[in-house]
């Protein structure tokens, strides 16, 4: 992509501020009224987005409700944290507030840098010297938490191997020793890999799991990737999510746009059947891991109730209530009256942001 990305002009502000509404516009036409989104700050030379946040709310053009996610600086240290509360402080309006920060702990499996607690194997099924990358030491992860816990800040950790997945864990657990249980409601998201014995700490320690249902799908990429490099037993952990929720965890959902579509209903699908949704496939397979598949209504709740909880916003949406915003998608169908295999058919019709008519399809 650098081939292309250096003769592309650096966006200004008036470029940011119209790539939001844009973007803003496309989450509305799949019925996204919130969102948390997970880089405010500096990544790959991203510009920040915070400033963009501010202008678009005092412009009255953000009808989205929105929460921040700092960024945090893998090349620096503990300093960093005096930054984060000031922005914390600036960045905040009617309806954006940054008070989450992100920690991205590893990488992804498909180029072998997500963080695994055993080693890769070469294809063959030969162990390999490469475990993946833990991109904020332990040592570190341990002290950074429980301090940005103290300072009040929600902690969304990027974790897609086991090895990342207990490391975030284990920080979490190290906030709790120091400070005792908050209501910061820490969530660790895309939990790929995550060891049998790692399942029941989600609930133990009061964790959120921050499913992107859409992955949980054979295809060419699971298939030539990934599976044979983590072997059968590892292949057999991924996106545990009935396992989860056997286990009393707190579900949220998301989609990690734009890497996938953000579609809900899409995604919901996926978290059913393990299958993907009617136009998604790339192929006939059959499903993925079923045993892990969660009902309807649970991962509908992921993606409403369960997500409004992480943002701290289950008192006035996620659920439709007397007393509540009129946050309200209108389906083109009841996706609990027909078959499973078509949920991912669902259309979304009409989205309302407030009682505020923000996206209508040509046929509403």
């Amino acid at each position: 992509m650098s081939l292309v990305d250096r003769l592309i002009s650096e966006v200004d502000d008036d470029g940011m501020l119209a790539g939001l509404v844009r973007g803003q516009a496309y989450l509305h036409s799949f019925g996204i009224t919130s969102w948390q989104d997970a880089i405010i700050g500096g990544y790959a030379d991203l510009r920040d987005a915070g400033a963009t946040y501010l202008r678009a709310d005092a412009e009255g053009l953000l009808t989205g409700r929105v929460v921040g996610a700092l960024w945090w600086d893998r090349t620096a240290g503990l300093e960093q944290i005096d930054s984060l509360v000031e922005r914390r402080e600036r960045y905040r309006s009617a309806n954006f507030a940054a008070t989450s920060v992100k920690i991205m702990q590893d990488g992804v499996a498909e180029n072998f840098t997500a963080a695994m607690l055993e080693s890769y194997h070469d294809g063959h099924g030969h162990p390999t010297d490469n475990s993946g990358i833990s991109f904020v030491p332990p040592e570190v992860l341990d002290v950074a938490v429980p301090r940005l816990d103290a300072l009040g800040f929600q902690v969304h950790f990027h974790a897609i191997g086991d090895r990342a997945v207990r490391q975030c864990l284990d920080a979490v657990e190290h906030a709790i020793a120091a400070n005792g249980r908050s209501d910061n409601r820490h969530h660790i998201a895309h939990i790929q890999v995550i060891h049998p014995d790692d399942v029941p700490r989600f609930r133990a320690l009061g964790v959120a799991a921050n499913m992107q249902s859409y992955w949980a799908t054979l295809e060419p990429q699971m298939i030539e990737l990934t599976i044979p490099f983590l072997g059968e037993q590892r292949s057999a952990w991924q996106y545990p999510f009935g396992d989860l929720q056997r286990a009393g965890a707190v579900l949220a959902a998301g989609s990690d746009w734009s890497v996938s579509t953000p579609d809900p209903l899409a995604a919901i699908h996926t978290a059913v059947n393990r299958t993907a949704a009617p136009g998604h496939e790339d192929g006939d397979y059959p499903p993925f891991h079923p045993e892990q598949a969660i009902d309807l209504a649970t991962s509908l709740t992921a993606y409403t109730a369960g997500s409004a909880w992480v943002n701290h916003r289950e008192h006035d949406t996620g659920t439709v209530e007397v007393g509540k915003l009129a946050d309200l998608v209108v389906l083109d169908r009841d996706p609990f009256a027909g078959p499973a295999a078509e949920i991912g058919a669902t259309r979304v019709l009409q989205t309302f942001v407030g009682g505020n008519r923000v996206y209508a399809a040509d046929d509403a």
